[in-house]
């Protein structure tokens, strides 16, 4: 099922229109899960991040032992070129991917052949500026890196996320606040998560059980450089309830309030806004 529509497929070294099949039976990311991915997002004629966004898919690939075989550079031509088919005002994800062929040993590992690589293109538009959501606890944590490939955006790691979203939502809220195989905060089910107090900004510190995201990493520079005090630190469910304000950070909609957590609320608060204005503001300059 797709995401979005007007969708583009970039398959066997050219782009067709619509969602065409890429994937066989027997391909070894469709039985055995070797399959990887990454998200850009091309808004009002810009892609930020989107050199960033195909390296990191090259990167997954490695780490779940596929051979990568399309540079970043490339890629990034390959992505421009899809693009041109759409109205600049239109906001487009842009989903690059490797999965799996051929089998090794035992037919588990990956074969050393090359694995198979396209890239999506769907028209999904962008959240409100007032979109915000309301998120709850999960019993499901993130995994380590001992019993999961947490170094890459794979799509194996998903349906752990899924079952986080599916009891959220039946207990009435949008998303989950995660914990890590610690106890501490890690991220939401879909998103890196960011805590303000008196004015300073706090996010968990990346310690191998989640994907620090690009998008992430952007807006503490961005941040940082408006004279905002950012902290990567251990952080607890605690100060999250304790917060000022909470948001969410992620490439599909970059900033996303929220504004409740349980039983506490939140306003949607300033420094969710600065972060998205500085956002913007970055993606606009062309840095």
């Amino acid at each position: 099922m797709a995401t979005g529509t007007d969708i583009r497929t970039y398959y066997d070294g050219r782009w067709h229109d619509g969602d065409v099949m890429i994937m066989r039976a027997a391909d070894h990311g469709s039985w055995l899960g070797s399959s990887v991915f990454d998200g850009a997002r091309s808004v009002n004629g810009l892609t930020p991040d989107l050199e960033a966004h195909c390296a990191r898919v090259n990167r997954s690939a490695e780490a779940l032992m596929l051979k990568p075989h399309v540079p970043t550079e490339k890629m990034v031509e390959i992505v421009h070129e899809g693009l041109a088919a759409y109205p600049k005002d239109v906001a487009v994800y842009i989903r690059p991917m490797y999965w799996g062929i051929d089998g090794g040993m035992s037919a588990i590992v990956p074969g050393d052949g090359q694995p198979g690589f396209a890239i999506s293109l769907e028209v999904v538009p962008m959240a409100a500026a007032t979109d915000a959501i309301k998120v709850t606890t999960t019993k499901f944590r993130r995994p380590v890196l001992e019993s999961a490939v947490v170094n890459a955006k794979a799509g194996c790691l998903y349906p752990n996320n899924a079952r986080m979203l599916v009891e959220a939502r039946s207990k009435g809220f949008q998303n989950a606040l995660v914990a890590d195989a610690m106890g501490n905060l890690a991220e939401s089910a879909t998103a890196n998560v960011f805590l303000v107090k008196d004015g300073e900004v706090f996010t968990p510190i990346p310690n191998g059980t989640f994907l620090a995201g690009i998008t992430r990493a952007r807006h503490i520079s961005n941040l940082r450089a408006d004279g905002v005090k950012v902290h990567e630190v251990v952080l607890s469910f605690d100060d999250a309830r304790n917060a000022d304000e909470i948001f969410l950070s992620g490439n599909m909609n970059k900033v996303t309030p929220v504004t409740a957590f349980d039983d506490i609320n939140y306003q949607m608060g300033p420094i969710a806004r600065r972060t998205r204005e500085l956002y913007w503001d970055w993606a606009a300059s062309g840095a």
